[in-house]
């Protein structure tokens, strides 16, 4: 039996590709090994959001060789989809294949074994408008599932590559993620969460009037399924119909990644970001009005060209108004082949690395405070895995609030009332009601 391990670099999208991909490979009789072990087959999954990305690609395929010399070493996804020539002339590359075409890569392997050769893959999907089904059976977290109901993205904001790595907007049928979510079900998972590249724009290139909502109710309607949430959202999903509905299915987790990446509406201009931060908190009231205790969590990019000390401080009063529950840092990096790697006034790394280390404070800071604000509350908490703490189980609330409970693991993948009583380090510790 041949031998088949995988490394994958980049968002949730790439990881439930490699969990596809991984079927494809053990459905055509392979072994799939932990990565780091010797291997017949080196699937590495890229990442191309920051030019430090594509050098972990690079990399890796060093690291693996020297596991097997002799081994088929495939390189997909973004970082290969944009740059084909550039990975096709690494040595030791055997098989080249880009955001496209995923369920080819058993038979380039294959080829690549026989033909002895390049096997290049990648397609132009600039063009492209049709959503690749790549299904799904079991995934490696036994308690939420994911389920990729849309890819690529129309937004092209200045620091992104990813719409020239993804292409275009296009979504999955919905009867296909019903059916999935059927399968998921029969297997014992609870939640769902629903990804993407672009989550918000789901059905914007149907005919149809056909748009999220519409999949989180019929996901709602899946026997066994209990919860629903979303991965990355735009603020522009938002309103009134939205929310009410979602309440309405009783199984919506109170739970917005509610994408912001900066505090000063001059720099969202400059990001090409389609909102302003009044916008943006205008939303954030409407969430509360449906979901009081809704957890809510963020990106922010610091040290974005142009930024002044006024935008960064900007940016940190904003966090402490809208009072998110947990927020994302990243420091600016250019992007090769994106507007902003050309703007004027890029920001110094020791100006990034202390406006992140200042912020990761303020946010820190507000991050308790909405944790205390729980205290005494009750929430329904979908038990995962043993806690780092000895003796103690964890999972996440609705709200994806992370808790810990004393007791055994007989009570990991069920869902159970918890009274929150205190906070530690950030962590949540309750009991059973």
């Amino acid at each position: 039996m041949k031998k088949v391990s995988f490394l994958t670099l980049g968002c949730k999208v790439n990881q439930y590709e490699t969990e596809a991909m991984t079927e494809l490979f053990t459905s055509r009789g392979y072994e799939v090994v932990p990565h780091g072990e010797y291997s017949d087959i080196f699937v590495i999954n890229t990442c191309t959001v920051t030019n430090q990305s594509d050098r972990k690609s690079r990399q890796a395929i060093g690291k693996v060789k020297k596991l097997n010399e002799d081994a088929i070493i495939a390189m997909v996804g973004c970082y290969v989809q944009i740059k084909p020539e550039e990975v096709s002339e690494i040595d030791g590359v055997d098989v080249v294949l880009g955001t496209n075409n995923k369920s080819q890569i058993v038979d380039a392997c294959e080829r690549a074994i026989t033909e002895k050769r390049v096997i290049n893959v990648v397609d132009e999907i600039k063009n492209n408008r049709d959503f690749e089904e790549l299904e799904i059976y079991n995934q490696s977290e036994m308690t939420r599932a994911y389920i990729k109901i849309q890819e690529g993205c129309n937004q092209y904001c200045s620091y992104c590559i990813i719409p020239y790595a993804r292409g275009p907007v296009r979504s999955r049928d919905i009867k296909s993620i019903i059916t999935e979510a059927q399968r998921l079900s029969s297997r014992g998972y609870k939640e769902i969460i629903l990804t993407g590249i672009h989550v918000a724009s789901y059905g914007i290139d149907f005919e149809e009037d056909i748009s999220l909502i519409d999949v989180i109710e019929d996901i709602s309607k899946v026997e066994g399924i209990k919860r629903i949430r979303l991965s990355s959202i735009e603020p522009r999903l938002i309103t009134e119909e939205f929310l009410s509905r979602a309440k309405e299915t009783g199984k919506f987790c109170d739970h917005f990644h509610l994408s912001l990446q900066n505090g000063s509406n001059k720099i969202l201009k400059l990001m090409n970001r389609k909102y302003t931060t009044e916008e943006y908190e205008d939303k954030v009231k409407l969430i509360r009005k449906f979901f009081p205790n809704a957890g809510i969590t963020t990106d922010i990019i610091v040290g974005f060209p142009e930024e002044t000390e006024e935008d960064f401080e900007l940016t940190c009063n904003f966090v402490r108004k809208i009072g998110f529950s947990k927020v994302h840092i990243f420091k600016y990096s250019p992007r090769e082949g994106t507007r902003a790697a050309k703007m004027k006034n890029q920001i110094a790394g020791d100006v990034k690395k202390y406006r992140s280390t200042k912020l990761s404070e303020v946010c820190q800071e507000v991050s308790n405070k909405y944790l205390n604000s729980l205290i005494g509350k009750t929430f329904e908490v979908l038990f995962e895995s043993k806690s780092d703490f000895d003796g103690y189980i964890s999972g996440y609330a609705t709200n994806y609030t992370r808790v810990n409970i004393l007791e055994d693991d007989k009570m990991i993948n069920e869902i159970l009332s918890i009274e929150y009583k205190n906070v530690q380090n950030s962590e949540v510790f309750g009991i059973i009601r």
